[in-house]
């Protein structure tokens, strides 16, 4: 059984900061490629950013130049700093990994409000 647990969603002004955490546990002992989606109200999931086993990285458009994903060295956990928030940036965030089979957190809400 694999479990992802998110944490750090919540409330913030448009400019401001927040850092998403995300922990894998179970059978798993390190996962090849680790990342965070979103979906806003009415629209379809979409990627934020991955970083797979080599340490690549890949963003979604919205927030390249915003958001910066990271991980642990023992590959179990990730991390998302997403500064300059917009209010378009509201949503749930959803932690992924892979190591086989894909596997999904039940998702930390994100809002960006004045």
């Amino acid at each position: 059984q694999v479990q992802l647990v998110e944490s750090g969603g919540g409330l913030v002004q448009p400019g401001g900061s927040l850092r998403l955490s995300c922990v894998g546990s179970g059978r798993i002992i390190s996962f090849t490629a680790m990342g965070w989606y979103r979906q806003a109200p009415g629209k379809e999931r979409e990627l934020v950013a991955v970083i797979r086993g080599g340490g690549d990285t890949v963003y979604g458009d919205s927030v390249k130049g915003r958001f910066t994903i990271s991980r642990d060295k023992a590959y179990r956990r990730v991390f998302l700093e997403m500064n300059s928030l917009k209010s378009e940036d509201t949503a749930v965030y959803y932690c992924n990994a892979r190591a086989g089979a894909e596997y999904w957190g039940q998702g930390t809400q994100v809002t960006v409000s004045s």
